[in-house]
């Protein structure tokens, strides 16, 4: 691996001089900088991250904190894990994931000042990350929504209005037999941010809207979902709509209501909360209410560059949901 020292031997110049074009702390003459540039592009000469923070007082760093917990979607953490790999490159930053699920590695990161920024993911209700992640110097901006963020900032889709939305799509096309097949309990008692706003929305339209809507936690297995479904239609033998917040049980649920007799949209009708691509890779492409993970992830990374390039003020910004109708949702049928 090449070092400094290389770079100024093939350019013809000192370590300094190499140091002080890639700083920008001094002037250098232009035919001089070209030699060092070009030198550093053959050799593949690669800046230490702390040679680089000792010159410019940046890391160039993000840290992304990405617990991988019982009963998270993996698929939909790496949209957006990669989405904030994208993001941050465009800023000419590299991205450090932290996969714990306590605040240490933050902690860690921090306190060495390896990063510039944080960026959190999986946010629970009462997250007992949030005291810490508040006292570090870096600034942190959350994917999701506490009940009470303080000085830290937040991005999410507005999880709260999309359960309220999904029910009175089903209720307008005008189902009284509604379900909601939910995450996995594990994540249901964390007490996941967005998982509780589903939920709290779901239900309380159903309140509004004078329907006894069923809710179940639902494992990601094909018993899991099997148990779920089974348990809906005993107790609702009239169930004729159904939203779905759990990616990992949806095809498992969607077989089993097939097997009692329920094809989908002619006896029941289906949508989704799940990214795009999960609602159209079904074998009968779902309605939905999409999760734009890229859309939140950009804006995660804009937020906290705003936040290291200036003094911003905290803020919540929540994404409007909206019903993307493919054709899994039909009026209901008369008895």
């Amino acid at each position: 691996m090449a070092t400094i020292e290389d770079v100024a031997r093939a350019a013809g110049v000192s370590a300094s001089t190499v140091s002080y074009v890639l700083s920008g702390k001094r002037s250098i003459s232009a035919p001089t900088r070209q030699r060092v540039e070009k030198a550093i592009q053959q050799l593949g000469y690669r800046p230490h991250a702390g040679a680089r923070a000792l010159a410019s007082s940046r890391t160039n760093v993000l840290a992304l904190m990405a617990p991988l917990r019982a009963g998270v979607e993996v698929n939909v953490i790496m949209q957006f894990v990669s989405s904030v790999v994208l993001r941050a490159r465009d800023y000419s930053y590299d991205v450090l994931l932290l996969t714990q699920d306590d605040v240490s590695g933050a902690e860690r990161v921090g306190a060495g000042s390896m990063v510039d920024g944080i960026i959190v993911m999986d946010v629970e209700a009462q997250d007992a990350r949030l005291p810490s992640l508040a006292r570090l110097r870096q600034p942190t901006v959350l994917i999701g929504l506490p009940r009470s963020p303080g000085t830290l900032s937040c991005v999410d889709l507005d999880f709260e209005a999309a359960g309220r939305l999904a029910l009175d799509h089903l209720v307008g096309l005008g189902h009284r037999h509604v379900a909601f097949v939910g995450p996995p309990p594990e994540v249901m008692a964390r007490h996941t941010s967005y998982a509780d706003r589903v939920l709290r929305g779901f239900s309380g339209a159903a309140r509004d809207a004078g329907i006894d809507a069923r809710t179940i936690e639902c494992e990601g297995t094909a018993p899991g979902a099997a148990a779920a479904v089974d348990e809906l239609l005993a107790h609702d033998p009239a169930l004729s709509a159904v939203l779905v917040h759990n990616e990992s049980a949806l095809p498992h649920v969607v077989a089993r209501f097939a097997e009692h007799g329920r094809r989908v949209p002619d006896d029941l009708s289906v949508m989704i909360i799940s990214p795009p691509e999960v609602a159209t890779a079904q074998p009968v492409p779902l309605t939905s209410i999409d999760i734009p993970t890229e859309r939140v992830a950009r804006v995660a990374v804009e937020m906290t560059m705003a936040r290291i390039d200036g003094d911003e003020p905290a803020e919540t910004r929540l994404l409007t949901p909206v019903v993307t109708d493919r054709g899994s949702t039909l009026p209901a049928v008369s008895p």
